[in-house]
């Protein structure tokens, strides 16, 4: 494969130093560090320290990470909320639905990251039903089986674009069609697709997308953002805010409730500062190589790993399809706490889930990382079920 010209594999690893001690392939739980982000969160350091209150800086991080967080997504900066976390934004989001009437359901899959179970369990002390939406035997959730739980009565259907269980991948715009048609929103947590994945918040279908920096981004833990699409924002008024959010932050203002007209009105207080200065950095990597690229480079390993782990005949939860599955490939394990240790002991750092084995691919990832990892498997094909 080509890198010269895309930045990705070989052509980029130079700039993540936990490539020289180790085969890192957990991306999804938290991306390799890069001098960038090193650098970006040194330059806020320095700044506090030579400077004190760098408030004018401070607020142009947080709306740069906006800006470049919306071209990323194909969309407008005022339709992007800057959270601290998914969950920070997804409370902020519910507060808005009033659910002790008649369209009172919340639909989840059984995919969500507990953060959308725990908020949307939360809302049944204002009146909500919850309605979980389990897989098929094969893993997936097809878009009948959501369609099978949404009603005239369904306020929200949340769904992961891709699953941080099985790295599985719904089919967004299929859901999103089915909750329309009753007249019900969709949000779409992309934690484990954003900077990974090509996504056209345009054309994915749903309503709301959430993600954030601590995964594929390249960033670090605190900062999230939230997608709204334009026309809806102006209909939802949340009940949880803060100060960032008004119309006029610096207005310094008591006297009532003015939430911005912008997609701004979902952010909260004060913004993680040292998190944004990360964001900011880990998102230019991304940006410069293209997301388009990314996913070219990851599917090409992911469908290598596939190949290998099928010749130690051993079980593969994820689609084989690379439209139905993400940068997460997951094996499943006979004892896969111990299989992640002897696997750590030789410098391949991967995570678990479920009993399955998940092995997170990124631009940064090489053909011999895949090959390492597949020989570490081999002697240990007792760990595979």
């Amino acid at each position: 494969m080509d890198t010269t010209e895309t930045r990705v594999g070989a052509a980029i690893r130079d700039e993540f130093p936990i490539f020289e001690s180790t085969t890192y392939l957990n991306s999804c739980s938290q991306g390799a560090l890069s001098d960038r982000v090193r650098a970006a969160v040194e330059e806020w350091l320095a700044g506090w320290d030579a400077n004190g209150a760098e408030w004018p800086f401070w607020v142009d991080r947080n709306e740069a990470f906006r800006s470049d967080l919306a071209r990323l997504l194909h969309a407008e900066s005022d339709d992007v909320a800057v959270t601290t976390s998914v969950s920070q934004g997804v409370s902020a989001l519910v507060s808005a639905l009033p659910l002790d009437g008649e369209r009172n359901r919340i639909v989840i899959s059984e995919y969500e990251f507990p953060t959308i179970g725990q908020i949307a369990h939360a809302q049944e002390l204002r009146g909500a039903e919850v309605v979980h939406v389990r897989p098929d035997a094969d893993g997936g959730i097809p878009v009948e089986r959501f369609a099978e739980a949404i009603d005239e009565r369904t306020a929200l259907v949340c769904c992961t674009t891709v699953s941080y269980r099985s790295g599985h991948r719904h089919d967004v715009a299929g859901i999103a069609g089915a909750a329309h048609e009753v007249g019900a929103l969709v949000l779409a947590d992309s934690y484990q697709a954003c900077g990974a994945i090509d996504l056209d918040v345009a054309t994915l279908g749903a309503d709301v997308v959430t993600g954030g920096t601590v995964k594929y981004l390249l960033g670090t833990a605190g900062l999230g953002f939230m997608w709204v699409r334009p026309g809806l924002r102006a209909r939802l008024l949340p009940t949880q805010t803060g100060w960032f959010a008004d119309e006029d932050i610096f207005a310094m203002s008591i006297a009532d409730y003015s939430p911005h007209e912008s997609a701004r009105r979902f952010d909260s207080g004060t913004p993680p500062v040292p998190a944004l200065y990360a964001g900011v950095a880990g998102l230019s990597v991304v940006a410069e190589t293209g997301v388009a690229a990314i996913e070219s480079h990851v599917s090409g390993l992911a469908d290598r790993l596939l190949d290998g782990v099928d010749e130690l005949g051993a079980t593969v939860v994820t689609p084989r399809e690379a439209s139905a599955r993400g940068p997460l490939v997951c094996i499943r394990s006979t004892d896969v706490e111990a299989l992640v240790d002897e696997l750590a002991r030789e410098a391949i750092v991967v995570s678990s889930r479920d009993g399955n084995l998940r092995v997170a691919l990124h631009l940064y990832n090489v053909d011999d990382d895949v090959d390492l990892l597949l020989d570490a498997l081999g002697k240990r094909r007792a760990l595979l079920a």
